[in-house]
């Protein structure tokens, strides 16, 4: 189990990321930072998700023994970023370009000391089955796609029902690679 040397703090309001950070096994408090997530057009992929991740770990002031963590999830498909949809009706375009196809996720992180800058993504494959629209009404109705990249979260009726396969990490679709982010947190940690 690491040890840190800082205060962790997880900038995030996500309950996901929240779930995911505890089974790290580090205490950490979460505060919520608020930035807009527009991003430069030219950046592509992994490259949007880093970007959001440090930007939204600039908004925030840390002290010396501070440590903080950021990140952002993307879906990328045919060299497109799907982020949150703004209402039901983008979510419904969103998950019918995902019907029936595979697409990326990509999550940037960016920890943060007062002294040091580390940032980082994951990639992770999904597969999606045919989507009706019946399925598609159905989830935007019970569900909460407006706060989730791509529309849809892993961990709801829609990843239980309809995601064929993943390749690369669930924890990462569902918003944070915890694998990466346990290693690459190790060099703030004692030993």
């Amino acid at each position: 189990m690491l040890q840190p040397k800082y205060q962790i703090i997880l900038g995030s309001h996500s309950p996901r990321r929240k779930e995911l950070m505890k089974l790290l096994g580090i205490p950490f408090n979460a505060i919520s930072l608020n930035t807009d997530e527009t991003f430069p057009p030219h950046l592509q992929a992994e490259k949007i998700a880093e970007f959001l991740a440090e930007k939204k770990s600039l908004v925030y002031s840390l002290r010396d023994n501070e440590l903080l963590i950021t990140a952002d999830t993307i879906v990328w498909i045919n060299q497109q970023v799907l982020n949150k949809p703004a209402d039901a009706e983008e979510a419904k375009k969103m998950l019918r370009r995902l019907s029936n196809n595979v697409h990326s996720v990509f999550t940037g992180v960016c920890i943060r000391t007062k002294h040091q800058k580390l940032i980082f993504s994951d990639e992770s494959k999904v597969y999606i089955k045919w989507l009706s629209e019946n399925e598609i009404n159905y989830y935007i109705e019970k569900y909460q796609p407006l706060d989730k990249a791509g529309a849809y979260g892993v961990q709801e009726w829609l990843g239980a029902t309809s995601i064929t396969g993943i390749k690369g990490s669930y924890f990462n679709v569902m918003g944070l690679p915890v694998h990466l982010l346990y290693q690459y947190l190790q060099p703030f940690c004692y030993e």
